[in-house]
């Protein structure tokens, strides 16, 4: 499954509920706590994405590992933060790999240009 297509909203509250393993009321309890944020139509009906179910999934787990709604409050926030530091990561490894790349371009040009300019130079005579 696409990226884009995890965070599309296909799920009605009755068949996320159900998906998550939860009642409705409870997911409109996450929702009241930030816990989960499902978009809305224009009848402002809750629609879940694939996203969502599988962050409700770890919030049961969380919870039947007996960390209240506070604590999964938390861990969730964390782990968002870790996510985004490790995208940030990624992205300034391409980054380095780019300059190293162009480093390594400018310094064989410069090779080139090196030995260029020496075949340039006149023919040196050595007499025997």
């Amino acid at each position: 499954m696409a990226v884009n297509d995890r965070n599309r909203p296909v799920y009605m509250i009755s068949v996320a509920a159900e998906l998550a393993g939860v009642h409705p009321q409870t997911l409109r309890a996450y929702e009241q706590k930030g816990l989960v944020t499902p978009q809305r139509t224009s009848g402002n009906t809750r629609m879940y994405s694939q996203a969502d179910i599988e962050r409700l999934e770890l919030i049961n787990e969380l919870t039947g590992e007996g960390i209240n709604l506070a604590g999964v409050i938390r861990i969730l926030d964390l782990q968002g933060r870790l996510d985004e530091r490790d995208q940030e990561l990624d992205d300034l490894h391409k980054r380095v790999r780019r300059l190293a790349d162009r480093v390594h371009e400018l310094e064989t040009r410069e090779s080139v240009n090196s030995l260029v300019r020496v075949s340039d130079l006149p023919q040196l005579r050595y007499l025997p």
